[in-house]
C-alpha cells in the first residue's frame, strides 16, 4: 500500500508519529473538503451520526463497547482528562514504572501525585494500603516493551486501586479486546501504528467509572444527564475529519502484512540486541555505547537521511527502531551500515 512519505529517507520511527496510506489520507481530505463546502451541513446535522458510525467501527476493532470510547485527540490528552479528574488524597499512591512516557509522568506530577516506580516485573508486589491507583503502558515508549498488563490490572483491581493503562503504542501492533483486558480506563492512538490521521485517539472507560472522568473542554454536551459519548463528544468547534477516517483506516491496516513487519523486525534482533524483553512485535530498542545519543541521532538524519529515534533513558543511550508495512531489510541494513561508519 502507498504510504506519502519522503522517498529520500530511510523511515525507522513509525513509532512517534505513525504514516498515514495515501488511500485513508484520500478520505481525510474529502472529508475536510465536504466540511468545508458546508459546515452547517456537516456539523450541525451530519456530524452525530458519523462520529457514531466511527466510534462503533473502532470500537469493534479494539474490542468494547462504542458507548464506552470516546475519541480524543491523542492517549496523552485522554489521560490527561482521567489524571486530572481523580481527586487525590494525601495519602494517596500510584504506582508506576520508569518506562513509562514522560508526558504521563509529568501530568501526574502536575496533579499533585505521590508517584511510587517498580520494575514491571516487581508491580504486583509493590501494590500496598496506600496504592489508589497503577499506571503503567501497555507498550512503552521509550523502551518499546510489552508489559503484562492483563495480570497487572487483575492485581491492581484486586488490590482496590485503579487501574490505569497508557496504550499510545496497541491499536493496531498488538490485538485489543478491552472488554477482557481487565483495565479500568486505557487510553490509545490512532494516528501511530493504526495509520490514521494525526490527532485521533481514544479514550475507554468501564460504565462504573465513566462519570467522574471530565472532559477536558466544557461544551454544549455536558450535562448531569448526558452520556459519556455526549459529555465528551463535542467540545467546540474542530475539525472532525482525522475521527471520520477511522473506518478506512481499519480498512487500510487489514491489508497490511504485519507477520512480514514482525518476522523482519526479529530477524535483526541478533544484530541489534532488544534491550529488554518481551520487545514490541513490530517496534524495539537496543542500548548503544555513545554519550552523545542525540548528537549520533542528528547525523543519522543530516549524513544518511535515516530517520530513527536515540535518546537517553535511566543514564542509558537507546535506539528504538519501528518496522512498519513500508520498511524492508535494506532500510536497517542502511541504518546498520550507518551506525559502523558513525560509531567508529
Amino acid at each position: 500500500m502507498e504510504f506519502l512519505l519522503d522517498p529520500g529517507t530511510t523511515f525507522l520511527n513509525h513509532g512517534s508519529y505513525g504514516a498515514c496510506p495515501a488511500p485513508v489520507f484520500a478520505r481525510y481530505q474529502e472529508l475536510q473538503r465536504e466540511l468545508e463546502r458546508n459546515p452547517v451541513e456537516f456539523l450541525a446535522r451530519r456530524f452525530d451520526g458519523l462520529i457514531a458510525e466511527s466510534r462503533a467501527a473502532l470500537a469493534r476493532f479494539v474490542g468494547a463497547r462504542p458507548e464506552d470510547l470516546v475519541f480524543v485527540p491523542n492517549a496523552t490528552a485522554g489521560l490527561n482528562a482521567v489524571i486530572r479528574s481523580l481527586r487525590l488524597e494525601p495519602d494517596d499512591e500510584v504506582l508506576t514504572t520508569r518506562h513509562e512516557y514522560g508526558a504521563v509522568t509529568r501530568t501526574w506530577k502536575f496533579a499533585g501525585a505521590t508517584l511510587v516506580h517498580a520494575e514491571p516485573e516487581e508491580l504486583l508486589g509493590a501494590i500496598g494500603p496506600r496504592t489508589r491507583a497503577v499506571s503503567v503502558s501497555h507498550i512503552t515508549s521509550p523502551t518499546a516493551l510489552v508489559l503484562p498488563v492483563a495480570e497487572i490490572c487483575a492485581g491492581a483491581r484486586a488490590a482496590g486501586a485503579l487501574a490505569i493503562v497508557d496504550g499510545a503504542h496497541a491499536p493496531g501492533q498488538l490485538p485489543l479486546d478491552l472488554e477482557d483486558l481487565g483495565a479500568d480506563v486505557y487510553a490509545g492512538n490512532c494516528h501511530k501504528w493504526l495509520s490514521a490521521p494525526k490527532g485521533v485517539g481514544f479514550l475507554w472507560a468501564r460504565p462504573e467509572h465513566q462519570r467522574w472522568i471530565e472532559p477536558l473542554v466544557i461544551s454544549w454536551g455536558y450535562g448531569d444527564d448526558r452520556t459519556f459519548a455526549d459529555r465528551h463528544g463535542w467540545q467546540g468547534t474542530r475539525d472532525p475529519a482525522a475521527a471520520l477516517t477511522i473506518p478506512a483506516a481499519i480498512e487500510a491496516h487489514a491489508q497490511f502484512d504485519l507477520a512480514r513487519c514482525r518476522r523482519l523486525a526479529a530477524s535483526f534482533h541478533d544484530r541489534l540486541p532488544p534491550f529488554g524483553a518481551p520487545p514490541a512485535p513490530q517496534m524495539w530498542t537496543t542500548e548503544l555505547a555513545t554519550d552523545e545519543p542525540e548528537e549520533l541521532q542528528r547525523r543519522l538524519y543530516d549524513d544518511f537521511r535515516i530517520e530513527v529515534v536515540v535518546r537517553v533513558w535511566e543514564g542509558r543511550s537507546l535506539l528504538r527502531v519501528s518496522i512498519a508495512p513500508y520498511n524492508d531489510a535494506a532500510d536497517v541494513e542502511r541504518l546498520l551500515d550507518a551506525l559502523e561508519q558513525l560509531m567508529r
